[in-house]
C-alpha cells in the first residue's frame, strides 16, 4: 500500500515537531531518514529549499514547511486533541507563539549554540535574548499548566524541541536557571511516550533501502 514518505532528519527541531504531530495522528508514514551533507536526489527535486521535513504525500501533493505537515497530520486524526481543544483565540496565541518561536528565538538560539561563529557577541549575550522567550513562556506555564491549556497543544509540541535545543547548549546553566516551569514542561516532555517514539536512530536512506514505517 501506498504511503506518504516524510523526509526527516533525528535532531531537527522542525522534522521533530513534524514527527510528533504525525505520531500523534496516527497517519503511518514511510520516514527517510536525511543527512543533510549528503541530500537525497529525490529530495532536492521535491523541494527546491531541500531543508527536511519534507511530506511527499499519496495525492502527490508536496508539504515542506513543519507547521503545514502538523495541520496536514492533525486535521485528519487529532486523538490528544493538540488543534480540536483550542478556541479562536487560542489560535491566535498559537500562531503568535510559533512566529516568535520560529522568529526571533530561533535567530539566537542558533547564535547561542554557535556563538564562535557571530563574534558580533559573546554566548552570554545571545543566551540572554533567547530568556526573553523563556520568560514569557515561563508565565504561560505558571498560569496555565501548559502554554495554552492544562495539557498539550500544538503550540507545546511546536516549541518544544526549540526548548530543548536552548536547554542543551549549557544544562548546567540551564538547570540552575530561574525557570521552574519550563525546566518541568521540559522535563516532562523528554520523559513523555511520545518523545521516545520519534527519537529512534535511523541510518540514512537510499535509494532501494527497505522501508521505514513511522510511527
Amino acid at each position: 500500500m501506498a504511503l506518504p514518505i516524510l523526509y526527516s532528519f533525528r535532531r531537527c527541531p522542525y522534522a521533530m515537531r513534524a514527527r510528533l504531530a504525525i505520531a500523534s495522528s496516527q497517519i503511518p508514514c514511510e520516514l527517510r531518514e536525511v543527512v543533510l551533507k549528503d541530500k537525497p536526489a529525490q529530495l532536492i527535486t521535491l523541494s527546491a529549499k531541500a531543508t527536511v521535513p519534507v511530506l511527499h504525500t499519496i495525492d502527490d501533493k508536496v508539504i515542506d514547511e513543519s507547521l503545514d505537515i502538523a495541520y496536514w497530520a492533525l486535521n485528519q486524526n487529532d486523538p490528544q486533541q493538540w488543534l480540536k481543544s483550542l478556541s479562536e483565540q487560542q489560535h491566535d496565541q498559537l500562531h503568535d507563539l510559533i512566529a516568535r518561536n520560529d522568529g526571533e528565538f530561533k535567530y539566537f538560539l542558533d547564535r547561542y549554540k554557535y556563538a564562535d561563529r557571530y563574534p558580533e557577541h559573546d554566548e552570554q549575550y545571545y543566551r540572554e535574548q533567547g530568556e526573553k522567550t523563556l520568560i514569557t513562556l515561563e508565565t504561560l506555564l505558571n498560569q496555565n499548566g501548559c502554554l495554552l491549556d492544562e495539557s498539550w497543544t500544538l503550540a507545546d509540541i511546536a516549541l518544544l524541541p526549540f526548548i530543548r535545543q536552548f536547554a542543551f547548549v549549557d544544562k548546567a546553566w540551564f538547570d540552575k536557571a530561574p525557570y521552574p516551569h519550563v525546566r518541568k514542561w521540559l522535563n516532562d516532555f523528554l520523559n513523555s511516550d511520545i518523545f521516545k517514539q520519534i527519537m529512534p536512530k535511523f541510518s540514512q536512506w537510499h535509494e532501494g533501502d527497505r522501508p521505514i514505517i513511522f510511527p
